[in-house]
């Protein structure tokens, strides 16, 4: 077995309705099925999805405030008063606050931007940006992609006269800013018909209904904004990603083309993506590491040199971000172990001194990644007693209106359900964290803390060729809302397995299948699922989840799995039989397991058939890892724990099991593989410890001759090489056999070994030799070596199958 990191939840389809698409529109049967999961509900609305464009945008004074908003800054343009726009420090609020610089330049505009300092300002307005703004005689501010919760700093702005228009798109607070206008469709009362912009968005309707017409020298903006922004790809999201996507691939803006070029990104090919993984990092590293005045300089300029010279400079931002962010998440990895271990694992909460604010966003969205459990991330300012941080979720949890339920602890903070900041005093910290726990314990249930992936479809891979893949581009792009279609294939074939990448971190799978007698193959590649290139035998059938794509190389075409998911959902048998080196094999299995996506996962546990195995193997352990649990097979069948790892394990917990020495009988294996009800993996390795014997069982004349003989001889010297081979000679005993009856004699008290020397017992009590366990041992030697040692690896697999409780607790 290998347990999915996620739960996978297959969508059902109307199929009267996917018909209907497939018929009226000329779809391929996939596509119609995808859309009428993605909730398309009629055939106009299918086209409408596909084919949407200008017609389909709402009139933009539909927004609440707007009409004011226009009426005012037209006022500024025509008194020329001076205006300044004031964004906010991430790829959104860079965006907003460059759509506007483009805006207010073709309008003729006197003005200025203004983005505040991460560090030294802080998020959104402060006083002293307003009162610098009254200073430099700025009549009119626009905010973009901040201000809905800035109460006090806006009411500062009246008093010190200074006119301010908000337009942002995060949750409002219960009492909205006494501004001159706010813009913003989540406002209680706005019947804008789509809630979900981005502030790029927000600003972009600003701008329709400025000049009065659909803006589309604008779009790049609001494509770059509405992605970076993790806003849902629905609606007119959808369209304006789309459309904008479309502009970037001949870009009149040098800065786009210069920051796509220092991307390494064919613009002609440049999709959601792109945007989300490439170009918006760097637009956020200068409002990370540095003032994101430099990202908005970029944005606005029209010098191709200039243009050149800043994306390079923020790519290097970015590889600087980067290696900040790696030191950061492995510390914040650790501390995230040691809250978890204190039982406040329902919300992680970690802070440190001086860690860089400006990426604790991405360090709690890595934490989620691994652990899948809200996560605060914060930096501490030692001397000013406050901490200041990001917030990422899942499912099921509201950050915002957790925040909200915790603000007599805040000194401030904002956000929505997915993404959060805030700020509060070092002193509140173990509060915050203690309340955050309980009102996640109060919302979550156990299943939520397990992600799910949504499957599309279940597919065999005969279902999807190229044509259909290629057919999946008509719902493009793919991103949050609209995320890239993903496909369940199951019982699937192994035809190879290996790992890339310079760390081997990245696993490819040949995969298989037939089906009515047709037989397809296909790759499969899982990004940074390396590690479980160790878990998975090579009969192994799978299931994998994963996205469609097209590999071409060489000029051929061949389609391809990126997995984001794979499961086997029976028990596997590794057959590590007569291969050597268990330490290492051991250690690799040890190191893939600790490497678990979630958590890691418990240790492999080892199995000794007897009593006599445990003492030889005491002395490996150093090589194999003491730390290992351990334990022996007694008489009975029962499992006695044989070291300290093993006394803190229960042995039907374990996952992996490795059967490292022979088993006297067939009894004992299938004793200990029915007690292994937790087992998902087994390793047979059946090594034999001490010197073999032979396999052959002497007769009971061998046994009395060799008692008569030592009646005659009165002692043997076992090492007396000359008169033990003279012995064997005259006897027609091989050395083994007189070693191993003079075994079972010693174990029954015939005979006594002292310094290898071995006389008759003076009393020998009177014992049957079926009564000697060495005896029983040898007596089903046969049995057991037809299955343990001369049985193919398919036939030991299908051998342990049948004699294993199936783990009926095992959630696949």
């Amino acid at each position: 077995m290998l347990a999915p990191k996620a739960r996978w939840n297959i969508g059902n389809a109307d199929e009267a309705l996917v018909e209907e698409l497939v018929r009226e529109l000329q779809l391929d049967p996939l596509v119609a099925r995808i859309l009428v999961l993605r909730d398309i509900r009629s055939v106009s609305e299918a086209g409408q999805f596909m084919q949407g464009g200008v017609d389909h945008f709402h009139d933009p004074y539909l927004l609440d405030g707007m009409l004011p908003a226009v009426e005012r800054i037209r006022k500024a343009l025509h008194n020329n008063e001076f205006i300044r726009v004031y964004g906010d420090y991430d790829a959104d609020g860079v965006s907003s606050t460059s759509l506007m610089a483009h805006l207010l330049t073709g309008l003729g505009a006197n003005f200025d931007t203004y983005i505040p300092h991460r560090i030294r300002e802080g998020y959104g307005l402060n006083r002293t940006a307003m009162d610098l703004a009254k200073e430099q005689g700025v009549q009119l501010l626009i905010t973009v992609d901040t201000g809905i919760s800035a109460l006090q700093e806006i009411a500062y702005c009246q008093e010190i006269g200074l006119d301010v228009i908000v337009t942002d798109h995060h949750e409002p607070p219960e009492i909205l800013p006494d501004a001159l206008a706010v813009i913003n469709p989540k406002k209680p009362g706005c019947p804008y018909p789509y809630k979900l912009l981005a502030g790029v968005g927000v600003a972009f309707k600003l701008a329709h209904a400025l000049l009065e017409r659909f803006p589309e020298e604008l779009l790049e903006f609001a494509a770059l904004g509405t992605v970076a922004d993790l806003m849902p790809l629905t609606g007119e999201n959808r369209l304006l990603v789309k459309m904008g996507l479309a502009r970037m691939q001949d870009s009149s803006y040098v800065g786009f083309r210069s920051l796509i070029g220092v991307s390494g990104i064919e613009r002609k090919e440049i999709t959601a993506g792109h945007i989300g993984f490439s170009l918006a990092p760097k637009i956020n590293a200068s409002g990370r590491l540095e003032a994101a005045d430099i990202a908005v300089k970029l944005l606005t300029t029209t010098d191709e040199k200039e243009a050149e010279q800043i994306a390079f400079e923020l790519d290097m931002l970015n590889k600087e971000r980067q290696q900040i962010v790696e030191d950061m998440v492995q510390e914040a990895f650790a501390m995230a172990e040691e809250q978890r271990a204190k039982g406040l694992d329902k919300v992680i909460v970690v802070a440190k001194e001086n860690w860089n604010v400006g990426v604790v966003g991405i360090v709690a969205s890595k934490i989620v990644e691994k652990f899948y459990r809200p996560t605060l991330v914060l930096s501490i300012d030692p001397q000013k007693g406050m901490a200041k941080g990001s917030a990422r979720s899942i499912a099921g949890f509201d950050l915002h209106k957790a925040l909200t339920a915790c603000k007599d602890l805040l000194d401030h903070y904002g956000g929505h359900q997915a993404a959060a900041g805030m700020s509060l005093e070092t002193g509140h910290l173990e509060a915050f964290a203690l309340r955050l726990n309980e009102l996640a314990a109060a919302t979550l249930t156990e299943q939520d803390y397990v992600p799910v992936l949504r499957v599309d479809n279940a597919c065999n891979l005969a279902d999807v060729p190229i044509a259909s893949i290629e057919g999946l581009e008509l719902l493009a792009p793919f991103g949050m809302g609209n995320p890239s279609p993903k496909f369940m294939f199951t019982d699937l074939g192994l035809e190879d397995i290996r790992t890339m990448g310079k760390e081997k971190q990245h696993l490819k799978l040949g995969l298989s299948q037939v089906k009515d007698e047709v037989s397809c193959t296909v790759e499969a590649v899982g990004f940074g699922k390396g590690s479980l290139a160790a878990l998975i035998a090579p009969s192994a059938k799978l299931d994998v989840l994963g996205e469609l794509s097209i590999n071409e190389w060489n000029g051929v075409r061949k389609p391809q799995i990126i997995m984001q998911d794979l499961r086997i959902p029976h028990k596997q048998v590794f057959d590590w039989r007569g291969t050597g080196q268990l330490h290492v094999k051991l250690a690799t299995l040890t190191s893939n397991l600790s490497a678990g996506p979630a958590a890691p996962l418990r240790s492999p546990g080892i199995v000794l058939f007897d009593e006599a195995d445990a003492v030889l193997y005491q002395g490996m352990a150093a090589g194999i890892g003491h730390t290992v649990p351990y334990w022996i097979v007694q008489d009975t069948g029962q499992l006695r724990p044989a070291n300290e790892a093993a006394n803190e394990v229960a042995f039907d917990e374990l996952q992996d099991v490795i059967l490292y020495t022979m088993p006297r009988r067939l009894d004992s294996l299938k004793s200990v593989l029915q007690q292994a009800t937790g087992m998902m993996r087994c390793y047979p390795v059946f090594a034999e410890l001490g010197q073999d014997s032979g396999n052959t069982l002497p007769s009971r004349d061998m046994f009395k001759m060799l008692y008569g003989t030592l009646q005659k001889e009165k002692s043997l010297q076992l090492h007396d090489t000359r008169m033990m081979t003279s012995f064997s000679k005259r006897s027609g005993l091989s050395l083994g056999m007189i070693h191993f009856i003079l075994s079972v004699f010693e174990e029954l008290e015939f005979v006594v070994k002292h310094d290898n020397m071995v006389t008759l017992s003076a009393t020998p009590a009177k014992r049957d030799l079926t009564s000697s366990r060495l005896y029983q041992h040898r007596l089903h030697r046969q049995e057991v070596e037809a299955i343990v040692m001369y049985s193919s690896a398919k036939e030991l697999e299908q051998w342990i199958a049948d004699n294993t409780r199936i783990n009926e607790s095992v959630v696949l």
